[in-house]
């Protein structure tokens, strides 16, 4: 791996935090603005041209709004959990690609390549810890302790709406990471490794994943989706249920860190979708020189690609109606988790005959297609509503 450079280091922290923190006051805005589109208003307009000074107004009315702490609350991890939740979804980001790199050098024919290889690496690399062999078990490990500062902001809040709250998050992130790490076990069998800057290398000559296997991509598309607390999985917070879920008792700033996590996290895992299926900063014919513009070109595709897929999440937002928390945790156990062991069983085989790789496209299109062909075919069962115990006047016989 390149020699440290603590100066290098923090320099690349500071700016990837600074750059992380503005973008996420940008997309607040952006998707106030994309709801309002959808539902056919104009939405904020009033602060600078356009609205644009919005997020600037926001933030200072964040930091100056008073700091209301119940009294019946446990303090020590109501101040905590917005800290976790805010902190893991930032450290998360530590080893995730967002511009030009090289993998790590491998085995060589002979010493000179090594050499060689071990040169080129020695350049900047746009990752804060490049390297890493354990990339993407390193970010799904630190994404799923996001669930401890939701648990104990429910917990700690005492409150009834809270609790539900932070226990259908915990239940529901839960679920949905068994069949997020399942569907890119396919990927790390190909690429031979868990480093990110490796599963780019990889595609750069084979081809993008999502053409070999879109229904990995689909299936861990759903499953971040589920991860950010996104609609149509936001069961944690369902207002019409729930009041504010597991944040009804933050205030001010705190409540500001909670939604920063999200929205970090929410950036985080669109990098991830573009590196793991869409090539990363790769683009055949665009990106295949070495000159000082080509890096430039490098960074500004992963960040357009990462963009596109925000997008799509606020998209979906007012395109898709909440799902019953049955039905959330039914498609996790009964569809995804299924559905990823036999997608899972059958890369390995393709993978230990050496089948050609269109081979797992097909795959994917049969699984996709019985799967839907079960989900119209098998009846649903009935939804059982439980009567109310109606209190009715007794009759008494006067005689």
């Amino acid at each position: 791996m390149p020699p440290f450079n603590i100066i290098l280091t923090l320099v690349t922290i500071a700016a990837v935090l600074f750059v992380i923190l503005n973008t996420v006051a940008l997309l607040i805005l952006a998707e106030r603005k994309v709801s309002a589109y959808m539902q056919d208003r104009i939405g904020p307009n009033r602060v600078g041209p356009f609205g644009i000074l919005q997020p600037f107004v926001d933030g200072v009315k964040m930091f100056l709004k008073e700091d209301i702490v119940p009294s019946h609350v446990d303090r020590v991890f109501f101040f905590l959990a917005p800290g976790i939740a805010t902190g893991t979804a930032l450290l998360a980001f530590a080893i995730v690609p967002f511009g030009n790199t090289l993998p790590p050098p491998g085995p060589a024919a002979t010493s000179a390549e090594f050499q060689q290889a071990q040169e080129n690496y020695q350049r900047y690399q746009f990752v804060i810890a490049p390297g890493i062999d354990i990339g993407i078990l390193w970010v799904l490990s630190i994404s799923s302790l996001t669930v401890y500062g939701i648990i104990l902001g429910g917990w700690s809040s005492n409150n009834k709406y809270s609790m539900l709250g932070s226990l259908r998050s915990s239940a529901q992130i839960i679920s949905y990471e068994i069949p997020m790490g399942m569907s890119i076990l396919g990927l790390v069998l190909y690429s031979g490794s868990l480093n990110l800057e490796k599963i780019i290398d990889w595609q750069t000559h084979h081809g993008w994943n999502v053409l070999y296997q879109p229904l990995a991509f689909i299936m861990f598309m759903t499953s971040v989706f589920a991860e950010c607390n996104r609609l149509p999985f936001d069961l944690p917070e369902a207002e019409q249920e729930l009041v504010g879920g597991y944040h009804t008792e933050y205030s001010s700033i705190k409540f500001a860190m909670f939604m920063l996590g999200e929205y970090v996290h929410m950036i985080t895992t669109s990098f991830l979708l573009a590196i793991l299926f869409f090539g990363g900063w790769q683009i055949p014919g665009l990106t295949d020189g070495s000159e000082w513009w080509h890096t430039v070109l490098k960074l500004v595709i992963l960040c357009g690609k990462a963009t596109i897929f925000i997008m799509i999440y606020m998209l979906i937002r007012w395109t898709l109606p909440r799902f019953r928390f049955d039905q959330l945790m039914g498609l996790a156990w009964k569809v995804l988790i299924p559905l990823s062991v036999v997608y899972l069983l059958c890369v390995m085989i393709v993978r230990e005959f050496g089948l050609p790789l269109i081979t797992l496209t097909i795959v994917s299109i049969v699984l996709l297609i019985v799967m839907g062909y079960i989900a119209a075919t098998v009846k649903a069962p009935p939804v059982r509503h439980v009567a109310r115990n109606v209190h009715r006047p007794i009759e008494v016989e006067v005689s």
